[in-house]
């Protein structure tokens, strides 16, 4: 049977896998994909050919950097540049460069749930930008907007590229949002990478590609459970699968079970059953065009300053002000 009274649960993971397990229909959060595993497997999906939000934001900021600059720089004042979900930098990597050899004054403050994506980058930076003064965060989005919002002195330009806030579904966005309207002066500026709408296909494929890394980094929630919560998940019981609606916009990710199954969580004192073919709800990725982005900054009361997109229009940076 499953267990209706909770034990005493210490961690957010441990308290979110209790609930999402519990309830009905079953779910995960996607931001426990990440651990040492799950941000090498992110890295390989990154380099996927099917899965084109990377190359197409590479392509933006590569082709937009002096203009990225010169609205960065402002007056030439020092500023604090912030970046939610930072994972290894590579596209960042892009303007650190570009902003050190045009002499902007700015500190870098990646901010990350994976503390080993946090410590990987601070390296990489030390030796491959090393005039880079670089000071990592490391926590959930909301819990660091508020140490964005209570940091003095400099301007801040908050960025979060790869369609990151399209693990939310609307009415978070926009409560995300209004958190960062929060956090920021009038001076301050956002840059967001939003995924576009296109054909259903290619988004598909993106996120379910054929050699089976997403697959793999789906399952990795469920491998993170078995080592840090004492479960035991059959990997192989389980399947990777993806749906997209293109009239929401709204790509989601589910583990299946292929088999009637008990698992059991020691650290929870959970037994729980899943009958064949039920699903595990892990992972949204929202899909966007102009008119929803714009529906939702003045949902969260932000100004959309400008937009920088692909020569095939798939993905856009937007910057975003008070």
């Amino acid at each position: 049977m499953q267990q209706k009274q909770a034990p005493t649960l210490i961690t957010a993971f441990e308290e979110e896998v209790y609930e999402g397990l519990t309830a009905f229909p079953k779910h995960l959060s996607s931001k426990y994909f990440y651990d040492e595993i799950g941000d090498k497997l992110f890295q390989d999906i990154m380099a996927m050919p099917e899965y084109y939000l990377t190359n197409c934001e590479f392509d933006i900021l590569e082709a937009n950097k002096d203009k990225i600059a010169a609205l960065f720089r402002k007056d030439g004042e020092p500023f604090s540049l912030f970046e939610l979900g930072a994972g290894d930098g590579k596209k960042t990597k892009i303007l650190l460069r570009h902003f050190v050899d045009n002499g902007l004054q700015f500190d870098y403050r990646p901010i990350d749930i994976s503390q080993n994506a946090l410590d990987q980058l601070e390296a990489s930076i030390k030796v491959e930008i090393p005039q880079v003064e670089i000071n990592t965060l490391q926590g959930t989005y909301f819990e660091t907007l508020r140490e964005i919002g209570n940091a003095n002195g400099r301007r801040k330009v908050i960025l979060f590229l790869g369609s990151n806030m399209g693990n939310l579904l609307h009415p978070q966005a926009i409560e995300f949002l209004k958190n960062m309207r929060d956090s920021i002066n009038e001076d301050d500026l956002i840059f967001m990478g939003l995924d576009q709408k296109k054909n259903p296909q290619t988004i598909l494929d993106a996120y379910n590609d054929k050699a089976g890394i997403t697959e793999a980094f789906n399952k990795n929630i469920l491998a993170r459970i078995n080592t840090e919560l004492g479960g035991n998940f059959d990997l192989d019981k389980f399947s990777h699968w993806e749906v997209y609606d293109p009239e929401t916009g709204t790509a989601k990710s589910y583990l299946v079970s292929k088999e009637t199954q008990m698992v059991r969580i020691e650290s929870l004192e959970l037994e729980i059953r899943l009958n064949a073919w039920e699903s595990i709800h892990t992972e949204i990725s929202q899909k966007y065009d102009d008119s929803i982005v714009e529906w939702l900054a003045e949902q969260a009361d932000l100004n959309i300053v400008t937009d920088f997109t692909d020569d095939k229009q798939w993905f856009k940076n937007y910057v975003f002000k008070k």
